[in-house]
């Protein structure tokens, strides 16, 4: 996904900072990442409150395999598919995404 597109799926948010970042991207809102754009996909940040309204929305938690290792689950979901179609509801799970990393952070 290019950067322009980016910045449009997060306009409801504010404007996102995009940074290369693990042969991917890394989109922060407000100095703080809130998401990663990994081989075409927006993963959004999630954190043990907000992780079960992914859950619930049918998103899919992202996993990482190093070589030899089991996978395990990271901190980043995917986005509802109805998010795509709706800056309002992309908004308020951008917000999620924010507000989980800020949690994370303290």
């Amino acid at each position: 996904m290019d950067n322009d597109a980016i910045q449009d799926l997060f306009s409801g948010l504010g404007p996102v900072t995009i940074k290369r970042m693990f042969g991917g991207k890394g989109i922060y809102f407000e100095g703080t990442i809130i998401a990663l754009e990994v081989s075409d996909e927006i993963l959004l940040k999630a954190d043990k409150v907000s992780a079960p309204e992914f859950e619930a929305a049918n998103c899919r938690q992202w996993t990482y395999a190093r070589e030899g290792k089991k996978p395990v689950g990271m901190p980043y979901w995917s986005v509802p598919a109805e998010a795509f179609d709706d800056p309002d509801i992309m908004t308020e799970w951008a917000k999620r995404a924010y507000e989980a990393s800020l949690r994370v952070a303290k």
